[in-house]
């Protein structure tokens, strides 16, 4: 009902009110960010990359509020990882999904270590060619198939691309059999468990690609048992919100769950088989230890 009502609408109008719900919402994760305690590290991150507008391949950042939701949750993702990284100097890292180099270069900024070196996969060939033209090793692949590959790392990093994947639950395993010490992940936050395929859901019948397309959301109570499933135990975990919780724009809650995401799910993991080798089903049960 609400979409045809919109429908409805002449044009002008139409465009005034998106116009005047991205003011709110723009507000909303400026309030959040403040309140959250991101608002040094997202002004520091704004220093390393002046220009997010080609973080993606399928729209463009061009205007403040999508730059502003942009900037909230690279913020929100380079906190978890920061400290996992400083951690274990010249660790090796492998940004899974990396779609234009950014959180490598803010990371190298942030965390400077000699001997480390730094990796982004992906595969979208044009978010390979821009990683690659700021200078930083990128590899065309899938991210199902990086055992296929031999990509290892001591830190892996995935950032909202989970979601994505057809089989995330074979992903993980297969992840944790590469010995890595850390895997730092974040993916949308929803309260309820669902599937996406929203292009189905509001019977957009045209052709979408990996980047565009979510799988399954899951909410953070069935991400931590399909860890454990998978054999990876949570070390931390946290919830980024895009609205603040002590402040008017609370009200936007319902606004971000009908239209995006409430906010971000994070966790940082480590491998643990407590519960993985209790499965007969993996694939390769010779990689099981």
């Amino acid at each position: 009902m609400k979409r045809l009502l919109r429908s409805l609408l002449p044009g002008p109008v139409k465009d005034a009110l998106s116009r005047g719900r991205e003011r709110v919402l723009l507000a909303s994760l400026r309030a959040a960010v403040r309140e959250q305690g991101l608002s040094a590290l997202a002004a520091r991150l704004r220093e390393i990359i002046p220009d997010v507008s080609r973080q993606y391949s399928s729209f463009a950042v061009d205007t403040p509020y999508l730059e502003e939701k942009v900037r909230g949750q690279q913020a929100f993702q380079i906190s978890l990882a920061l400290g996992e990284i400083d951690s274990l100097p010249g660790a090796s890292v492998v940004d899974i999904g990396d779609s234009s180099g950014a959180h490598v270069l803010y990371l190298k900024a942030l965390s400077p270590a000699s001997q480390r070196r730094w990796l982004s996969v992906n595969l979208d060939a044009a978010a390979v060619e821009r990683i690659r033209a700021r200078g930083l090793e990128a590899m065309l692949v899938r991210a199902e198939e990086l055992h296929a590959h031999d990509v290892r790392a001591d830190i892996f990093l995935s950032f909202e691309t989970l979601e994505h994947l057809s089989d995330p639950i074979s992903f993980l395993h297969a992840l944790a059999q590469t010995r890595c010490r850390r895997l730092v992940l974040t993916v949308p936050y929803v309260r309820r468990s669902r599937v996406g395929l929203h292009h189905i859901r509001q019977g957009l019948r045209k052709r979408v690609s990996p980047e565009s397309t979510h799988h399954f959301e899951l909410s953070p109570e069935d991400w931590r048992l399909v860890f454990l499933h998978a054999g990876w135990r949570v070390v931390r975990d946290e919830v980024y919100l895009q609205y603040p919780r002590r402040h008017p724009l609370a009200a936007t809650k319902a606004v971000w769950g009908s239209m995006d995401f409430e906010g971000f799910y994070g966790a940082v993991l480590t491998p643990d088989p407590s519960w993985s080798v209790l499965y007969s089903g993996w694939q390769d049960e010779k990689a099981t230890p």
